[in-house]
């Protein structure tokens, strides 16, 4: 006869029992983080496609137009459409994640999104495409936030920061990828192929969630619609989003649509407060942000979206207006610098847990603008790889915030309450990026005026430097054949483009230093921070 063998219990207790020992081990509780890599490349896959759609077809507007027929002003809803369907959809996230079950939703918002890109790609007129891209926006909306709070629970306390990174290269990469691949299909394919590249690789994005990733364990599924607060959450985002694409074109606020838009944004958002505030089931919740860490953390994303998307839409413009370079070679020029963001991040993740935040986001900060400040020393002789150091700098700096940021933002958020967490951060995030683009563009546009009315005044008739070179230009022009007259009006014409590719440097200048400087001033934001450590070392999930 076997001696009695004494295990635990239910809640502690002991339990004895007596026999013949079973020659099969009793059943071992499933690892619920088995699969927790092949998530993390199933959701940051599909973010990615989201991230990379946002971008990639700006480089195949003029062949889009030419196919369809489209002048500048209509083909741009291709981008509008899908940004504003996207920004609504992303505050939504964790209402609709906690609705129709996370599993089911991401499941299907990958799927929404591989259907709208094919017929987008098969689309035949430009009401078509617009639609379809709206839908895609629809079903992209879901790939960040949703993600982002599927790694937090896919990995084990103490390894979130590993998850977040494999996230964050996504996040960093992606708008990267997205001019340099649409440059490269453009040149050897044609434009549907921008979208059709997607099938493919988000039938397996699909496929993999849908096998390995799993409904929220604390997630409380809402019994009703909040109809009104949707209405609200649409026009307050939708309104905004749009006044920040169209704004430049309308002149801003000289504008009565661009004022109405403000308006009916500011007056949708104060309602939408309210009435979040005060029903039962929220469909955005605000309460989250009595989280002083998140309030803090989703302000300070709001100034990353602003000074890095800011400087992200300028830089390639001075590549390849001022340097002549193509999409693809301005994504070559610009990929050292992700790269060195992408191993940045892998080791920040890494040791996440023994960093914090405060310290990480104010280096990373720091080198952003040493970055910005080399950016803003280059010339019209600077060549592009003079920008490498500097791309280099931003791109460490950024891998030092992402991460550490995200993390510690969520630090202080029950379980139940990270989709709409994560939700928040990266609506302020991508709004802020939409509105450090229209300050950018706006601000580049006045200071190239500004910059060349100052030097219009120092090139003078009276001036000795201005007469010697417009008397080089034309004798140039001369000794190719050109008739004197045409030959000095040329010469004019010539000496202007080149006190406006002067103006253009001195503006992007402000705008890199400008960019730079309105990072440094979010800093202040950390000491509102109870603790820079990241959500992975706060202990077991709450």
């Amino acid at each position: 006869m076997s001696s009695p063998t004494i295990s635990s219990g239910p809640r502690g207790t002991a339990a004895i029992y007596v026999g013949v020992p079973s020659k099969t081990p009793a059943p071992v509780a499933e690892d619920k983080y088995k699969y927790k890599y092949l998530i993390a490349i199933a959701v940051t896959l599909a973010a990615v496609l989201e991230l990379i759609d946002t971008s990639i077809v700006n480089v195949a507007i003029p062949h889009m137009m030419g196919n369809l027929g489209a002048t500048l002003d209509e083909i741009s809803w291709v981008s509008t459409g899908y940004i504003i369907a996207n920004v609504i959809v992303i505050p939504m996230s964790g209402w609709l994640s906690a609705y129709f079950g996370r599993k089911r939703y991401l499941t299907g918002s990958i799927m929404l999104f591989v259907l709208a890109s094919f017929f987008c790609g098969a689309a035949t007129s430009l009401g078509g495409l617009v639609f379809w891209r709206v839908v895609q926006g629809i079903g992209g909306g879901a790939l960040l936030s949703t993600a982002q709070s599927t790694l937090f629970e896919a990995f084990p306390p103490q390894e979130v920061g590993i998850g977040q990174a494999m996230f964050g290269v996504g996040v960093m990469v992606g708008p990267t990828l997205g001019p340099t691949l649409g440059g490269w299909i453009v040149d050897n394919y044609n434009w549907p192929w921008i979208f059709y590249i997607n099938v493919p690789l988000g039938i397996i994005a699909a496929l993999m969630t849908m096998t390995y990733v799993h409904d929220a364990e604390h997630q409380e599924r809402a019994d009703k619609i909040d109809v009104l607060g949707f209405v609200l959450l649409a026009l307050c985002v939708g309104s905004l989003q749009f006044m920040l694409e169209k704004g430049e074109r309308y002149d801003w606020f000289d504008s009565r649509l661009v004022t109405t838009l403000a308006f009916t944004s500011a007056l949708s958002f104060v309602l939408l407060i309210w009435r979040e505030l005060t029903t039962d089931e929220p469909i955005i919740n605000f309460r989250v942000l009595k989280s002083r860490q998140l309030a803090a953390g989703v302000s300070i994303a709001a100034v990353l979206g602003l000074a890095l998307f800011g400087s992200i839409f300028v830089l390639p413009i001075f590549l390849q207006n001022l340097h002549g370079l193509t999409a693809n070679q301005t994504g070559l020029v610009i990929l050292p610098g992700a790269i060195a963001s992408a191993i940045t991040m892998a080791v920040v993740g890494k040791n996440a847990n023994r960093l914090d935040a405060r310290a990480t986001v104010s280096i990373g900060a720091l080198l952003f603008f040493a970055s910005m400040w080399l950016l803003a020393r280059m010339t019209l002789s600077s060549g592009p790889e003079q920008t490498f150091w500097p791309l280099i700098l931003r791109g460490v700096g950024l891998g030092l915030i992402f991460v550490p940021l995200t993390s510690a933002s969520m630090a202080e958020l029950k379980v139940s309450e990270l989709a709409q967490g994560t939700g928040m951060f990266n609506l302020t995030r991508q709004l802020g990026g939409s509105l450090g683009i229209a300050i950018m563009a706006t601000l580049l546009t006045r200071f190239t005026t500004q910059k060349k009315a100052i030097l219009t005044e120092h090139v003078t008739t009276m001036d000795p430097t201005s007469l010697g070179r417009l008397e080089s230009l034309t004798r140039g022009l001369i000794s190719r054949g050109i008739d004197p007259i045409m030959a000095k009006q040329q010469a004019l014409m010539v000496l202007d483009r080149q006190i406006q590719a002067q103006a253009s440097v001195l503006a992007f200048s402000r705008i890199y230093i400008l960019s730079g400087v309105i990072l440094l001033c979010a800093l202040p934001l950390l000491f509102l921070f109870r603790t820079g450590r990241g959500r992975g070392s706060m202990g077991p999930a709450h």
